[in-house]
């Protein structure tokens, strides 16, 4: 089962292409779903730098857990709405009556747990901010400053994954374990896991600087 098809909240794990249109490749797992396709052919995999965007990511990373990524697209402009456009510095004030919000909102993902996580997270972003240390230089710091570009066999973590898994704890972060940062680090370029074959991977490849 695959991260972005399936409900086990795992990275992608197969290197199989399909054919898009113009006689073109893409990765397995985007299959027919317009809505895959165009997250997997505009965004998954572009490097990001913003702090912001991030750690926006990595939330939406947490509440797929165990659910398929196409429900999270499919919600997550309800997401953004419900979440104040995951601006952490609104996030971190929410409290009860934002919990019970949220909740009681069909349009997102209504788990206590991941919720709270969230909140929690915009916290722990704006504590790392206010001792000076910048979310987005700390994450792609341990990732050694660029996109790694893998060309064998596609795990569901890394050793990477798990120590950027542990930093992230260490800070307070919540809903970060190896499998889904690995996913994270997938979505936002730390590493570069299209198909040899897929038309993205050049693509892709060459945004691989600031």
């Amino acid at each position: 089962m695959d991260y972005l098809g399936r409900a086990t909240g795992s990275a992608i794990t197969g290197r199989m292409s399909t054919k898009a249109k113009g006689a073109v490749y893409r990765c397995s797992w985007a299959g027919d779903n317009p809505l895959m396709q165009d997250y997997h052919d505009s965004e998954w995999g572009v490097p990001e730098y913003d702090s912001r965007a991030l750690w926006e990511k990595l939330m939406l990373d947490g509440f797929q857990a165990g659910l398929s990524w196409s429900i999270i697209l499919r919600k997550r402009d309800a997401f953004r709405k419900a979440f104040k456009n995951f601006e952490p510095e609104r996030v971190a004030r929410f409290g009860p009556a934002e919990v019970r919000r949220l909740l009681d909102n069909p349009g997102i993902v209504r788990s206590r747990a991941k919720i709270e996580a969230t909140i929690n997270g915009a916290r722990a972003f704006l504590t790392m901010e206010e001792t000076g240390l910048d979310f987005s230089d700390f994450v792609w710091g341990l990732a050694g400053g660029k996109p790694i570009q893998n060309t064998g066999k596609i795990p569901t973590q890394s050793p990477l994954s798990v120590e950027i898994s542990k930093a992230l704890r260490a800070r307070g972060f919540k809903f970060v374990g190896p499998v889904i940062v690995y996913a994270w680090m997938q979505a936002v370029g730390i590493v570069n896991d299209h198909s040899m074959s897929c038309f993205r991977r050049k693509a892709v490849q060459k945004q691989n600087s600031k």
